[in-house]
């Protein structure tokens, strides 16, 4: 069992008997089709409602007969039972989900409203029921007999019955189940607004001298993008997720990029049906009430009990502990920065809508590098085909075959089998690359069917980001683009590689300070020489990259890192002061909160604002990172001191890939994470080696 999420989940039920039903319904049994990949060609939109509350239904009554049946609680007739039930659901929520955030509609919207306070209390429903938790709890107390598997399965789920609530009074279970719905409600219109704005924020672009800095294949995205917008003849700046746009560092026009930096930084804070402030407050303010009633002092406190920090205090001396050499690094280039202005352009103050276009002036200086010539090696083809799945075969051996005969659920996307060594299929793995209006904002990987040895099925995964696709010609990249592309399959591979028998523990359902680990191990083999020989070649001529400008990408790496790190980290800390409010705490105005946050934080700093604002930052809100934004920065540490031990050993290897996969990949939380963390690395972890990756030691 366990709730479906919209995001890196990994709960699959098996086929059983659907009720209520009709036949003619793509969701009524499992797919047919490889591997049980949905159905694309069959689902339509009338089908999601009746399919959820048939779903609903069916595992509530599932889950009833569970906790109602004679038999004295075992593994088996309770915990085991509870992982076989709730097939239709999952089946639907797991299609659902993904769509609602890379191919969604006005329809798909409505029924998400529609469905999601219906979901909360349907969760509530099983996680506040007192006879299932009475059963879970005796077969709790009697784990010490079972194998190593089954035992955290039963410590995870006893886990979870306590956090949800199941020990409260009626009263206050009632009380929390009213929060929980309103939460999925607000989270819900919070996800929707941001969307909107996004797109409605778009920076309509009269001439192409606006533009003048972009490369011919920028011009063309922004050409077709405003085609598709009704703007015939002009062109459309489409907005990505966080405050900084990748397409400041480019443009020349100050203007334009002004007009830019100001539509990202002020979405959903205009006092318009888009807003959002109201929604970040009741949020707040909800989730405080609720960790009083489950018996913690914040909600801060309540996410970090089931994380791998354990408490805010381990956090913020973690983040505290780099602070002020990161303020320190993005002070210290806003100076060169403001240097290179004066001698370029006397009399000119360094903006924050600046920043990106002269560090990127001042780059090409320092290293000769300029980004649109990089672009010019890196065709996302090549890159796909010859850098990312060249790095999978030589890691651990599998094999990625395009498929053409599966039906898809957007044009853009390709489907691929994914197979072993051997030659067997161990899963599918989805690729949706390219942006569109449809599609929220920033990258990530989930799945439409997770591993399972006690269901017998195998992970069918999907990666999404938002590329823009010119009108014509090759789709190239930028280097960050290429980083994230290895990124996001790091991500994908852990929900592949996954070799487990409970679909609560399996893939990518391990805690968000652990999951970026595998996602960003897998980032830096987009440097390794071996994997730039195959895929940076020109687009025209095919022609290596030259060894000098290779050189200079690795240098590169570092330069600006204390732009990058104070965004972040700002963010971090702005996350965990929206999350660390005690009940009695009111909050009226969510603009004089934000700003006090950062200079209590010691990271207030006009020239660089937090990467998400509070009123679209998305991973907090709707995105599950509630109080867990820190999360990448902690996993970046463990990435970075794994990715040392494994370059000591011989770098982009068999044996390593292997040694990762057994350890790592292929367990899911089958075992505390920094256990595997140690079994991988030998040793535990050292933080020096995150400090070095991004320039600050």
């Amino acid at each position: 069992m366990g709730s479906p999420r919209t995001d890196l989940v990994d709960t699959v039920g098996m086929p059983n008997a659907t009720v209520g039903l009709k036949t003619d319904n793509p969701f009524s049994a499992a797919s047919t089709l490889p591997l049980q990949a949905p159905q694309f060609d069959l689902i339509r939109e009338e089908h999601y409602v009746p399919a959820f509350e048939a779903g609903m239904d069916q595992h509530l009554a599932e889950v009833r007969a569970i906790a109602t049946q004679a038999d004295a609680p075992t593994f088996a007739n309770t915990i085991e039972a509870m992982e076989r039930a709730g097939d239709l659901l999952d089946r639907v929520a797991h299609v659902f989900y993904n769509l609602t955030g890379s191919t969604v509609t006005d329809g798909l919207q409505a029924i998400q409203a529609e469905i999601a306070p219906k979901m909360a209390g349907h969760r509530d429903a099983i996680w506040l029921d007192r006879e299932l938790f009475a059963r879970v709890q005796t077969v709790h107390a009697s784990r010490d007999g079972l194998d190593p598997e089954p035992r955290q399965l039963v410590e995870r789920y006893h886990t979870a019955f306590l956090r949800a609530g199941a020990e409260l009074d009626d009263t206050k279970q009632q009380r929390v189940r009213e929060i929980n719905e309103q939460c999925s409600k607000l989270t819900t219109k919070f996800q929707e607004c941001l969307l909107k704005d996004t797109k409605t924020q778009a920076v309509v672009v009269e001439t192409k001298q606006e533009l003048d800095g972009l490369s011919e294949s920028d011009i063309s995205a922004a050409e077709s993008a405003a085609k598709e917008a009704g703007h015939d003849g002009k062109y459309l700046i489409t907005l990505e997720l966080p405050t900084s746009q990748g397409i400041l560092s480019s443009l020349n026009d100050r203007t334009t990029r002004k007009r830019v930096f100001e539509a990202s930084i002020g979405r959903c804070s205009q006092g318009n049906e888009h807003d959002t402030q109201a929604i970040v407050l009741e949020l707040c303010t909800l989730r405080a009430e609720r960790a009083a009633l489950l018996g913690y002092a914040t909600h801060g406190h309540y996410v970090l009990d089931d994380e791998t920090s354990g408490t805010p205090k381990a956090v913020r001396e973690m983040m505290g502990s780099m602070t002020a050499a990161i303020v320190g690094n993005a002070k210290a280039e806003a100076h060169e920065l403001q240097e290179h202005l004066d001698a370029t352009a006397p009399g000119t103050k360094l903006e924050a809508w600046d920043w990106s276009w002269v560090a990127e002036q001042v780059r090409q200086a320092r290293y000769d590098l300029d980004e649109a010539k990089v672009k010019t090696f890196f065709e996302m083809e090549r890159v796909l085909q010859d850098g990312l799945f060249f790095m999978a075969n030589k890691l651990y051996g599998i094999t990625m075959r395009e498929r053409t005969d599966l039906p898809i659920y957007h044009e853009g996307v390709r489907t691929f089998d994914v197979l072993d060594e051997n030659g067997e299929q161990i899963a599918l793995f989805y690729a949706d690359y390219y942006a569109r209006p449809s599609k929220r904002g920033g990258a990530w990987m989930s799945s439409f069917v997770g591993q399972s040895g006690l269901l017998s099925t195998k992970p069918v995964v999907v990666n999404v980001m938002n590329i823009k696709k010119p009108t014509d010609g090759p789709t190239l990249l930028s280097f960050d683009e290429v980083t994230t592309m290895f990124h996001e399959f790091g991500h994908g591979l852990h929900g592949m590689f996954s070799d487990v028998q409970f679909p609560m523990l399996a893939g990518t359902s391990v805690p968000r300070d652990f999951v970026e680990f595998p996602s960003q191990f897998h980032e830096d083999f987009a440097f390794d020489p071996a994997v730039l020989d195959r895929c940076a070649k020109h687009y025209q001529t095919g022609d290596a990259m030259p060894a000098e400008m290779t050189d200079k990408i690795q240098r590169a790496r570092k330069f600006g890192q204390g732009f990058a790190s104070l965004e972040y980290i700002a963010a971090a800390w702005l996350d965990l002061a929206w999350h660390s409010l005690p009940t009695d705490t009111l909050v009226e105005d969510v603009a004089p909160f934000e700003q006090q946050a950062l200079k209590d934080a010691g990271v207030a700093y006009d020239l660089v604002p937090p990467r998400y604002r509070s009123s679209y930052f998305a991973h907090i809100w709707p995105g599950g990172y509630s109080a867990g934004y820190y999360a990448y920065l902690w996993s970046e540490a463990l990435a970075a001191d794994g990715f040392a031990g494994c370059m000591a050993k011989g770098g982009m290897t068999r044996e390593n890939g292997q040694h990762f996969r057994k350890t790592v990949l292929s367990r899911g939380l089958t075992q505390d994470p920094m256990d595997m963390f140690t079994a991988f690395r030998g040793r535990e972890l050292d933080t020096q080696a995150v400090l070095k990756r991004r320039g600050l030691a």
